[in-house]
C-alpha cells in the first residue's frame, strides 16, 4: 500500500484527554463556588452531568453536543429555573482555559508529524467538536504547522462515524481511500467509520483498553499501536 495520506482523530489521540477534563470541571466547579453556588465535587458532578445529558439528549450526533457552555447553561437552568447567561458563560470559559492549560501531547507527536510530512504525507485531523475549540487547542499545542487540513463535525453537520467526515477531508486533499490511513482512538468512530468508507485503520490504544478485545468486522481495525512512534512502521 502506498501511502499518500493520514487522517488523524484529536481527542485522547494527540494528547490524553482524562486529565483535562477533570481540570476543566476543578476550574469550574471552583468559579461556580465563587459565585454564591454551594458545590462539593460530588454534586458539581451531579449538576455537570444533569447539563451534559440533556444537551445529548437534544442534539445527538451534532458538535454542539460536546459544548460545556451549553452542558453549563442546560444545568443552571435546571438548578436555578431561570437563564442565568452570565454564570453559564464564566463557567465555560473558566472549563476550556483550565483545559486547554492542562494540555500535553503524547511523546513523539510531532517527531511523527514530521516525519511523515518529510515524506510527503498529508495530515489531516478529523475531529467531532465545535471548531472555535479545536482550533484553540491546535494552535496551543503548537501543531498548526505540522498539518495541511482540520476538519470539524461543526463544518459537516455530522459527526463521525458519518462517512463525510471522512471522504470530505479525502476530497480536500484529493486522495483516495485506497491511499489513506485513519488514526484514532475509539473503535466506533475512528475504526468502525473509517473502514466502512474503504480506509486502512490504525486503533491508538497507549493505555491498552481494547486488551484482549475480539473486534470483528467494521470494528476491527487493521493495526493496533500503543505509542505513536509506532505509526510509522505502519505507513511508511
Amino acid at each position: 500500500m502506498s501511502v499518500n495520506a493520514v487522517l488523524f482523530d484529536f481527542d485522547d489521540t494527540f494528547y490524553p484527554y482524562s486529565p483535562c477534563n477533570e481540570a476543566g470541571k476543578d476550574a469550574a466547579r471552583a468559579t461556580a463556588r465563587d459565585l454564591g453556588y454551594d458545590f462539593d465535587r460530588e454534586s458539581f458532578e451531579e449538576f455537570y452531568q444533569t447539563g451534559r445529558r440533556a444537551t445529548k439528549r437534544e442534539l445527538p450526533g451534532t458538535a454542539a453536543s460536546h459544548e460545556r457552555f451549553l452542558y453549563f447553561k442546560r444545568a443552571l437552568e435546571r438548578r436555578v429555573g431561570r437563564p442565568r447567561p452570565a454564570d453559564a458563560l464564566a463557567l465555560g470559559e473558566a472549563y476550556w482555559e483550565a483545559y486547554i492549560d492542562e494540555m500535553a501531547l503524547y511523546p513523539r507527536v510531532e517527531r511523527t508529524l514530521e516525519t511523515l510530512r518529510e515524506n510527503g504525507i498529508d495530515i489531516a485531523v478529523v475531529t467531532n467538536l465545535t471548531t472555535r475549540v479545536q482550533l484553540k487547542k491546535l494552535a496551543a499545542l503548537g501543531l498548526e504547522s505540522h498539518i495541511d487540513l482540520l476538519l470539524t463535525s461543526e463544518e459537516t453537520g455530522r459527526e463521525k462515524p458519518g462517512s463525510v467526515m471522512f471522504t470530505l477531508p479525502l476530497s480536500r486533499l484529493d486522495r483516495r481511500p485506497s491511499e489513506a490511513v485513519m488514526v484514532g482512538d475509539d473503535i466506533e468512530a475512528d475504526v468502525a467509520g473509517g473502514n466502512a468508507v474503504g480506509l486502512e485503520t490504525v486503533l491508538f490504544d497507549p493505555d491498552g483498553d481494547h486488551d484482549g478485545e475480539a473486534l470483528e468486522g467494521n470494528r476491527r481495525p487493521d493495526h493496533r499501536i500503543d505509542s505513536f512512534a509506532a505509526l510509522t512502521e505502519v505507513v511508511l
